[in-house]
């Protein structure tokens, strides 16, 4: 190879070196780009010099790491920023519930030491109606994050579906490029990767590189999303359990869709939003109604027990909103919800309840938590076709299940958001007491339809007797006539003309006198034990209100703060990693610029030999002349 042969190689090595800089420059703010160098190689036997390749600095074990830990990050970001909004409501010391409750037992207080005050009165249905008001806020804000949830779901799997279909269309063009050159073009290669990394932002995936060169993208469960160059989509649909809320849906090759489980994505931003709302958002949800029925509940009941001015029996106090449950949509048999109600309000829980038939013919049934995945006891009533279980009670249509089909039951989810105060009138304040209960017979839980005692409030007396061991209880009303209940014990429950309570640990020859109150405007007696719920156990017969909302409120600020310090740590690990990344793919002006001057002067000492080469040609020339 002549002088010349050599010099022109070092002239287009050179050339090839600053084109290569100069796009590393031009790049150094693109995002996915990586830097790129030109190998140089011995041109061979005669000398001379070779580009080799411009290789591009990427480490795919490094952008996986980088992936999987972008992938959390987002997930956590995500779920931090929606759990704090609950967080700040919840804790609030104007706006939370807490202030509210403490005002309305405070206005029990004031009515209880003035029951025919008209002012105390209207303090009373004031305070229950700013309270229930803010109830229904609290249920109306949260349903709105689960609107708003259902609405960034389908945001994001649109944008899921667009990535998706860029690295398919990329997949295609790289193995072109291949065909055509043996080598597909470093621009391509980062565009694929860039969108691999966007869409570890917004979700969790498996890349699997097939012959090293084809992208294939998976959900965690192994359901491809890419395949070469076939793109599978995802939708936003109803669940088939709930049609208040949406889920992923996976449409197949055959164009069918079938709905995937919630906890099939938990990367991401989607992952997020959808982990926020099983751990935080359908709980608190959960707890807001829970809290609302037990304290409804709890009045109601006691209210009931209170006689008003004109001397009748207290009305109920609040309007509470009923159970709610959904037949799956893919039930085989046609049996529907006819009607929900509640039960004995001590077994509600804060949880929703998935009702799966075991046998269709008997029928059978198996109730499972959604909280906990334990399964609960419960009672079917074939004659009025009716199942029984953690406080609620759910009316089926007529017969016709199969095998295999769900019900979903929340027993509390959107309670609160129909609470309201039914009592408008100061004089239907039942502060008085209606039923009078005296003796030695242990009883609690007392309470009273409407319209017990009938018109005439005749008192019943009840004389506990033993006969071989067995407790028996007989009532004598004021005609005379007698009723029996033979082999009671404690936990029993007696109703007698519409009054009912519970029996706690008797004995023989223990009495009680049952009977209607006499009208008295000055009569406190139930208003003070109305005040005094503020200390009972209503909200599941373990905590009274102000626990229980307490409760709710450390447990949101406590998962609040452990996704905080999670989210530092995982962005600590992402920046290291992106740092890690940067050092080997990113563009570095500095280096970039020693780079051109470096390259400038072999591309000189190149032309230089060029010219010497051509200055000997011209003095041998010169020779023969």
């Amino acid at each position: 190879m002549s002088i010349f042969s050599i010099g022109l190689s070092g002239l287009n090595a050179a050339q090839n070196a600053l084109n290569t800089t100069s796009n590393n420059i031009s790049n150094v703010y693109t995002p996915g780009y990586n830097r790129e160098l030109t190998l140089l190689g011995e041109g061979g036997a005669a000398g001379g010099v070779k580009v080799n390749d411009i290789q591009r600095q990427f480490n795919q074990y490094v952008a996986d790491q980088l992936n999987a830990a972008t992938s959390s990050s987002s997930a956590l970001k995500a779920y931090q920023g929606q759990v704090s909004q609950i967080d700040n409501l919840l804790a609030d010391r104007d706006a939370g519930l807490a202030p509210l409750m403490q005002n309305f037992f405070s206005a029990m207080e004031d009515l209880a030491g003035a029951p025919s005050d008209p002012a105390a009165r209207q303090g009373v249905l004031g305070a229950a109606d700013t309270m229930s008001a803010q109830f229904r806020s609290f249920d109306r804000y949260l349903d709105d994050m689960q609107q708003g949830v259902n609405g960034q779901i389908k945001d994001e799997v649109t944008q899921i579906n667009n990535l998706t279909d860029q690295i398919a269309g990329l997949n295609k063009e790289i193995a072109l490029a291949r065909a055509r050159q043996g080598e597909a073009p470093n621009s391509l290669l980062n565009q694929r990767d860039e969108a691999i990394a966007e869409l570890s932002q917004r979700m969790d995936v498996r890349v699997d590189i097939q012959d090293g060169k084809t992208y294939n993208i998976s959900l965690p469960n192994g359901q491809p999303l890419v395949s070469g160059t076939n793109q599978y989509d995802l939708e936003a649909i109803e669940a088939p359990n709930d049609p208040q809320r949406m889920v992923l849906g996976y449409r197949d090759s055959n164009g069918s869709i079938s709905p995937l489980n919630e906890n099939a994505v938990t990367g991401g931003t989607l992952g997020g939003l959808m982990t926020f709302r099983a751990e935080t958002l359908d709980k608190t949800q959960n707890q807001i109604g829970q809290l609302a029925v037990s304290l409804a509940a709890g009045f109601n009941e006691q209210h009931r027990l209170g006689q008003d001015l004109n001397g009748e029996q207290g009305e109920d106090l609040f309007n509470i909103g009923q159970p709610q449950a959904y037949a799956n949509d893919r039930n085989a048999g046609d049996v529907e919800i006819e009607s929900t109600r509640f039960g004995d309000i001590d077994d509600l829980r804060a949880t929703d309840y998935t009702v799966r038939v075991t046998d269709g013919a008997a029928p059978a049934f198996e109730v499972v938590r959604k909280d906990n995945g334990q399964v609960v006891e419960h009672s079917f009533d074939d004659d009025a076709n009716e199942l029984s279980f953690g406080g609620v009670v759910i009316g089926f249509t007529d017969d016709g299940f199969e095998n295999g089909d769900r019900f979903e039951v929340q027993p509390v989810r959107r309670a609160a958001a129909s609470m309201e105060t039914q009592i408008n009138d100061l004089d239907k304040i039942a502060a008085a007491s209606f039923v009078e209960a005296e003796g030695d017979m242990p009883v609690s839980g007392l309470r009273a339809a409407d319209g017990a005692f009938g018109e005439g409030g005749a008192p019943y007396s009840l004389v506990v007797s033993e006969d071989g061991g067995q407790f028996n209880i007989e009532v004598t009303a004021e005609d005379g006539t007698t009723l029996d209940f033979n082999d009671v014990s404690a936990g029993d429950e007696i109703t007698i003309d519409g009054v009912s309570f519970t029996l706690g640990d008797i004995q023989e020859d223990q009495t009680l006198t049952l009977g209607a109150a006499p009208p008295g405007s000055g009569d406190n007696r139930n208003a003070l034990a109305m005040q005094g719920l503020q200390d009972v156990s209503l909200v599941g017969g373990t905590s009274s209100v102000s626990q229980a909302y307490g409760s709710m409120v450390s447990d949101v600020g406590n998962r609040t703060n452990i996704v905080q310090v999670n989210l530092d740590a995982q962005q600590g690990l992402t920046d290291q990693l992106k740092a890690v990344q940067q050092s080997e793919s990113g563009v570095n002006l500095d280096e970039e610029a020693a780079n051109l001057i470096r390259y400038q002067q072999y591309y000189q000492a190149n032309a230089r030999v060029i010219d010497i080469g051509s200055s000997m040609l011209d003095t041998i020339l010169g020779l023969r002349a």
